[in-house]
């Protein structure tokens, strides 16, 4: 079993293909390379969460995509998730959750204590635990906004449409964390 991250699909949104630059020709190409690129890597044992903004549409269009879907999903509100939520029922398959989560994850220990992944829709300035360590994951921007500190977009335009594994995470955390130690050391002041 393994957790991955998305968020932004926007299925069944034509309106996204222009205003994001997707490279799509139709609504329908868009929305079938989403769910074969994420039934590709998530098996039905497997935990995605997705940062909302699933569907613009309503509970029928929304349930549509989601049945096609491999996996358990745990969907944080977004945006435009309105008109889906009002009419949604959770099942076995998928559960809206708080729009703001903090996770642990023990199997990426950092130190003595498991790691804490930080999940909204929105990217923050400042999260819990973040002078500690702990992630940030958001979604919203459509990868226009750069993160901060440890943080990133794991929307579909940053991710080739692609849902990101804990470890492809856990591997740009390190990435950042190596870069943000090094800006550090250039920017010291040594007079």
């Amino acid at each position: 079993m393994q957790t991955f991250f998305t968020s932004d699909t926007h299925f069944d949104d034509t309106y996204a293909i222009s205003y994001f630059n997707r490279p799509f020709k139709s609504v329908d190409e868009m929305n079938a390379l989403m769910v074969e690129t994420w039934n590709r890597i998530v098996t039905d044992e497997d935990t995605v969460y997705h940062l909302g903004d699933f569907t613009l549409d309503d509970i029928h269009h929304f349930r549509k995509w989601a049945s096609q879907l491999h996996g358990h999903i745990k969907i944080l509100p977004g945006s435009h998730d309105q008109p889906w939520l009002k009419d949604f029922v959770a099942d076995e398959k998928v559960q809206v959750i708080a729009p703001l989560v903090s996770l642990e994850f023990p199997e990426l220990v950092a130190g003595s204590s498991p790691q804490v992944i930080v999940l909204c829709h929105y990217s923050m300035q400042v999260w819990d635990r973040s002078n500690h360590g702990a992630w940030h994951l958001f979604g919203h921007s459509h990868g226009k906004l750069k993160g901060i500190g440890l943080s990133f977009d794991v929307g579909v335009d940053c991710t080739e449409f692609t849902p990101l594994s804990l470890e492809t995470v856990a591997s740009k955390m390190t990435h950042l964390t190596n870069t943000a130690t090094i800006q550090t050391r250039n920017s010291k002041s040594y007079g």
